[in-house]
């Protein structure tokens, strides 16, 4: 850690975040590219297939950063980020030559170390910053996270313009085009940085991982586990849930990724600047409660409902005299004629228009299930009543909230690491990797419990009755802690 920061402490924060941008965009490709291939029958995959090697590279990304942490504290950030980039490109490579299942696996889990850049880039940011301003400079840092947003961007329309000439094909040439930047970036950083290490580089191994035994850690592992992995998990499922729910065409549908992983990317920067200000924990705290309220607004899914509603009984009993659209009339002996009033029909909805709706609509209709000269009894149902209620779950609305809470785990995962940074400043690449192993965990089992879900209720929705789960047991960890003893702001 400097006392100060330098004009060469930016120089390596620029290379840093432009190298993790990078890097961050190949990590989360499989998102897009497997989506692509399976809507385009090249791949006939089950949801859970497609699920797991969507998530793939994520585990394998999450695996890697606690060896990746302790390789960066021990031999500096310089030569462990270049080889990490340039290994990403093999797997590339390999995507690109891709056949059979087990092809795509393999390749899947080499080119997703390139996830552990994050505990490397985390590691070798810190060491340029004071403690002060350590929660911007990661936060900066972190801003890499957009290049999830570039592929969600980029990618559909190039692998459409790739197969345009009509040979399907051709979608091998876009892992190619990653392991070129991959391995452009990697000379560009080994040159244009200077490599540093924390004071604590000739600590044994044991002595680096004796933080591990703190239950701290892995509490904010867990905190982690939502801000970012259930980032990088949506950043991936966004694409197949707009296809699927909204019958979006792929390139529309990566333009909706791409609004929801850019500003999370670029928030980060902000949520670090909070936390230098007012606390990780407290930042941290309020992204919890707000991502609960959005993601139980998120849970409730496209429907229409239909449910028996209000109808008309009869106060006597008798004879039908008469049936007409809005009337039934019921004759006693002593009372004489009854007229039981209804209306046929009562508002109107088109479950497949275009126009707006925020809120539920309905449509109630009552119909007489009675014909003349039935003999009826006292409190006979006479006129059947049926309730619908149509919630469309408009694209735009959810687009929009699915953003927001996007931009608000970008907040939180700049404000974990402040929490990191602040309770083991010298142990930023152990500790921050043991984090973003936890994370990125997140990141891989968060779309096999998606597709689990998915198969168990039908409802594509589930995935946010997942995250409104995990965030309010996450909510109740954080709050005991706060009342800790020693606990930070």
């Amino acid at each position: 850690m400097m006392k100060e920061a330098t004009p060469k402490s930016y120089r390596m924060l620029v290379m840093n975040t432009l190298a993790f941008t990078i890097a961050f965009a190949a990590w989360l490709s499989n998102g897009v590219l497997i989506t692509f291939l399976i809507s385009n029958g090249i791949l006939d995959w089950t949801a859970v297939e497609m699920g797991t090697v969507i998530g793939i590279p994520v585990l394998t990304g999450a695996l890697f950063r606690l060896p990746m942490g302790i390789l960066t504290d021990k031999f500096g950030g310089r030569p462990i980020f270049t080889i990490n980039l340039l290994v990403a490109s093999l797997g590339m490579v390999l995507m690109s030559q891709a056949v059979t299942y087990t092809d795509f696996v393999i390749a899947s889990l080499l080119f997703g170390t390139v996830g552990a850049t994050f505990a490397v880039g985390i590691a070798f940011t810190s060491v340029w910053f004071p403690k002060e301003k350590q929660g911007l400079a990661l936060g900066i840092f972190g801003a890499g996270n957009a290049g999830a947003a570039l592929t969600a961007l980029f990618a559909p329309t190039i692998l459409m313009g790739l197969i345009a000439g009509g040979d399907m094909e051709a979608w091998r040439e876009l892992p190619i085009m990653y392991a070129i930047m991959l391995s452009v970036m990697a000379v560009i950083f080994f040159f244009a940085t200077e490599n540093r290490k924390p004071d604590s580089s000739d600590r044994t191994l044991a002595q680096m991982l004796a933080p591990l035994k703190d239950i701290r850690v892995w509490r904010l592992g867990m905190y982690y586990f939502i801000v970012f992995g259930l980032f990088v998990a949506f950043s991936q499922w966004l694409v197949p849930y707009f296809v699927n729910v909204y019958a979006l065409p792929l390139v529309t549908a990566g333009l909706f990724a791409a609004a929801f992983s850019f500003p999370s990317g670029v928030i980060r920067a902000f949520g670090g600047y909070l936390s230098d200000k007012f606390g990780g924990n407290t930042v941290t705290m309020w992204v919890f409660i707000t991502a609960i309220i959005i993601s139980a607004m998120l849970m409730v899914p496209k429907m229409t409902i239909e449910s028996p509603g209000k109808g008309v009984m009869s106060k006597l009993p008798g004879e039908v005299t008469a049936v007409t659209e809005n009337t039934v009339v019921v004759t006693n002996p002593k009372a004489g004629e009854r007229t039981y009033k209804f209306i046929p029909q009562i508002g109107e909805f088109d479950k497949d228009t275009n126009d707006f709706f925020m809120f539920p609509t309905k449509k109630v209709t009552q119909v007489a299930v009675v014909q003349v000269g039935d003999k009826i009894g006292k409190k006979q149902l006479l006129i059947q009543g049926t309730t619908e209620i149509f919630f469309q779950a408009n694209v735009w609305i959810f687009g929009i909230l699915a953003v927001l809470v996007g931009a608000i785990w970008g907040i939180g995962k700049a404000s974990v690491y402040k929490l990191v940074a602040e309770y083991y400043p010298q142990e930023v690449g152990v500790v921050g990797g043991i984090v973003g192993v936890l994370g990125g965990l997140g990141g891989f089992i968060s779309p096999i419990i998606f597709g689990w879900l998915l198969g168990l209720t039908g409802l594509w929705s589930s995935a946010w009755m997942f995250v409104l789960a995990v965030t309010l047991f996450a909510f109740v960890l954080l709050t005991k802690a706060m009342n800790q003893p020693g606990a930070a702001k």
